[in-house]
């Protein structure tokens, strides 16, 4: 009865961590990637095969596997929970050294600044998040710090709260930024008044605020772009 090969049984150059050693972790797929991580596969497949698998569940987009969580991994057969844990710890590794800033700061200059510094941050989030970017004088990046933590369709802001943060900061104007997991980047009635009612007290407390952006998926929607601060 034919039995299938284990990974240790193929030629050295088609296993990943051999391969990884030989060639440089750029000669690895993905899916290579991912069978270094889970380590062991199952009876029917080995460790690349359910990597592949798993990878086509998502369209093989990283960006959707980010999303998934513990139990929607241990869906798989092959994957228990530590290793579902194990993926989940190297994606978020993954979107904190995207969102990790260099020594010098960034100068906000446009909508599109901002976006590079929250797009790996809120990209591909399942929840909604919101946040405040904090500006000096010379509109340069101080911090940003998350305000606001909900779920799929929406999150409770404290005006009082990211009033405090900026002056706490020493900060001259802020930027704010949440997501839409929904990918929608259109503002909901809610995103219009929490964005009204936060410019306004910013205006008494002289903090201006300069922007509001949306973050979903790999795009932006801009309040000030759109002529709407």
């Amino acid at each position: 009865m034919y039995k299938k090969p284990s990974i240790k049984e193929w030629a050295v150059e088609d296993r990943p961590r051999e391969k990884m050693m030989a060639k440089g972790m750029r000669s690895l797929s993905e899916a290579e990637l991912v069978a270094i991580l889970i380590r062991s596969g199952n009876l029917d497949e080995s460790a690349v095969e359910v990597a592949r698998r798993l990878l086509a569940s998502v369209n093989n987009n990283l960006n959707e596997l980010g999303k998934k969580s513990i139990a929607d991994l241990k869906k798989f057969k092959g994957i228990g929970e530590v290793k579902a844990i194990t993926i989940m710890s190297a994606l978020e590794l993954g979107r904190r050294r995207k969102e990790s800033e260099p020594d010098e700061k960034l100068k906000v200059v446009t909508s599109s600044d901002v976006a590079q510094i929250f797009k790996p941050l809120l990209g591909d989030l399942p929840h909604e998040e919101f946040w405040v970017l904090l500006l000096n004088r010379n509109n340069l990046y101080i911090d940003k710090l998350m305000v606001s933590q909900g779920g799929l369709t929406g999150t409770i802001i404290d005006v009082r709260v990211i009033l405090r943060i900026a002056l706490e900061n020493k900060a001259c104007s802020i930027i704010l930024c949440h997501n839409h997991p929904s990918g929608n980047l259109d503002p909901s009635e809610a995103d219009k008044d929490i964005t009204k009612k936060i410019s306004e007290a910013g205006k008494q407390m002289d903090i201006p605020v300069l922007d509001h952006l949306i973050i979903g998926n790999d795009s932006y929607f801009s309040f000030a772009d759109k002529g709407m601060m």
